[in-house]
């Protein structure tokens, strides 16, 4: 599962100003800070599911999320007086997806191996890419993507439990909704505030569910700590490396890298959890990825011409002042 932090609106300048030399040190490190946080993620995930025998996906994910809160909390410290109602409102619809996104990915990889789950988790910023391009062209690549789909089935998901198949699907609607919130909760809050205040609902969204299904197995201490340390892999080191990569590349740029996702979580899940995966499945995994980039750089292309055009106006009107 990845999941992206809002990017604050200090950075959006990127790297456009500067050295030349300096920029392109700054959007390697940039492209390592992505690729760190992306294997933080999905190895976390790995790990995630190695915990399941001690209390399950659903006291799991609520260990996650609480000792997540914990720490965005403490690191952030938002600001919870002086807002309104509508922006209290955008934090708990962003809670509620993060909590969503997270419940049901952990419940699919209960049930079918971490490279399929999360192949068709991406399967959701995906078509919203495609819906947002308003393309034609898009068509061909959501067309890929399901071509990818259907070889990961091998033909009919035979191989595949269909509950997990379904939470998988699950959490890729909920991914969207959780991109959609996050530009939301960026554009009313500061740094990563809207982030932290949106994991605190999540926590206690999901604490009562945590608590029915997993009981007193949740207190254990070498249980909390390692969901302290699962909460620090999937949660806090990959959030603070994706706003650090932020500040030195292009959005389009950082979205391409994020949709190697699938290809990360199918390496950790042969790793970590011995999932092996057929030649056919790697090949989904490959076309859906392929498909990701393409719907990412097509997207990209897309507000290109229309940023140079607003520059040119806003020169035109310019010089005419002048």
């Amino acid at each position: 599962m990845t999941t992206t932090a809002p990017r604050p609106a200090s950075v959006s300048a990127g790297t456009a100003t500067g050295p030349e030399p300096s920029a392109g040190r700054g959007r390697l490190v940039g492209v390592g800070l992505v690729v760190a946080g992306a294997l933080s993620t999905q190895f976390g995930s790995a790990v995630a599911a190695l915990l399941f025998p001690r209390a399950g996906a659903l006291g799991i994910v609520t260990l996650r999320l609480v000792l997540s809160a914990v720490l965005l909390l403490a690191v952030c410290r938002p600001r919870l007086r002086g807002h309104t109602r509508s922006d209290w409102a955008v934090v708990c619809g962003f809670g509620l997806a993060l909590g969503g996104m997270n419940t049901l990915f952990y419940q699919s990889i209960e049930r079918i191996p971490l490279g399929p789950a999360v192949t068709l988790e991406v399967l959701g910023p995906l078509a919203l890419s495609v819906i947002a391009s308003r393309r034609l062209a898009s068509l061909l690549w959501a067309a890929l993507a399901l071509g990818g789909v259907f070889l990961l089935g091998e033909g009919g998901f035979g191989q595949l439990n269909l509950a997990g198949v379904a939470f998988a699907l699950g959490a890729g609607v909920m991914w969207a909704a959780y991109i959609l919130m996050s530009a939301r909760a960026g554009a009313r809050f500061p740094r990563a505030d809207g982030l932290a205040l949106a994991m605190g609902v999540a926590a206690v969204v999901s604490l009562p569910i945590g608590l029915a299904s997993a009981g007193a197995a949740l207190f254990v201490p070498s249980t909390l700590a390692l969901g302290l340390a699962l909460a620090a892999m999937s949660s806090g080191l990959p959030y603070s490396l994706e706003l650090f990569a932020l500040r030195r590349l292009p959005a389009s740029t950082f979205a391409v890298l994020m949709s190697l996702a699938p290809a990360v979580a199918a390496l950790a899940g042969l790793l970590v959890l011995g999932q092996e995966l057929a030649v056919t499945q790697w090949l989904a995994i490959a076309l859906v990825v392929t498909a990701s980039i393409g719907a990412v750089r097509m997207g990209s292309a897309r507000r290109t011409p229309t940023r140079l055009r607003m520059r040119t106006r806003t020169k035109g009107v310019t010089k005419g002042v002048g």
